[in-house]
């Protein structure tokens, strides 16, 4: 069976940047990622790349910028109120910290801590930069009924009600 729209994959994945460095892994977790393909829950890159693939595929995928989490906006840095962090006080420059708002919650960079308020990139922390997947499907199978209606993947590696 192949990854097309509606179909569930299950994949361990290794992602690093260009120097080599490892970002993320689901090998870590033990874990394989479950998502419902054709859904938009993975960056545009890694789900093209996994169209038409099998389980027991193995293979790597370079995914730019434009593909992945978009070019950086210097344009979406600003200054703050300390109050709208929860963590406020204990935040420091480098640190990723999520900041509420009335659009709802969006993870920022910290860039400087002042007495009363904190600079931020809004940006996403991977944005301008190009990600190496190193992807193994383990399973493709068919979506239930629910979890093509729900948009997501339930049991093991997926969303549990």
């Amino acid at each position: 069976m192949q990854v097309a729209k509606d179909k569930v994959v299950l994949f361990h994945y290794t992602l690093t940047d260009d120097a080599g460095t490892q970002i993320d892994s689901s090998r870590e977790g033990g874990e394989p990622l479950a998502i419902l393909a054709g859904q938009g829950s993975l960056i545009a890159g890694v789900e093209k790349a996994l169209e038409g693939k099998s389980a027991g595929d193995k293979f790597q995928v370079t995914v730019p910028p434009e593909e992945g989490y978009g070019l950086r906006d210097e344009g979406r840095t600003q200054r703050v109120p300390k109050k709208y962090f929860q963590d406020g006080d204990k935040l420091k420059p480098g640190m990723v910290t999520v900041l509420r708002s009335q659009q709802g919650m969006h993870q920022v960079t910290v860039v400087k801590v002042g007495a009363t308020v904190i600079d931020i990139d809004a940006n996403h922390p991977l944005a301008g930069k190009t990600l190496n997947f190193d992807i193994e499907i383990t399973e493709v199978r068919d979506a239930s009924e629910e979890e093509v209606a729900h948009g997501h993947v339930h049991g093991p590696g997926g969303h549990h009600h």
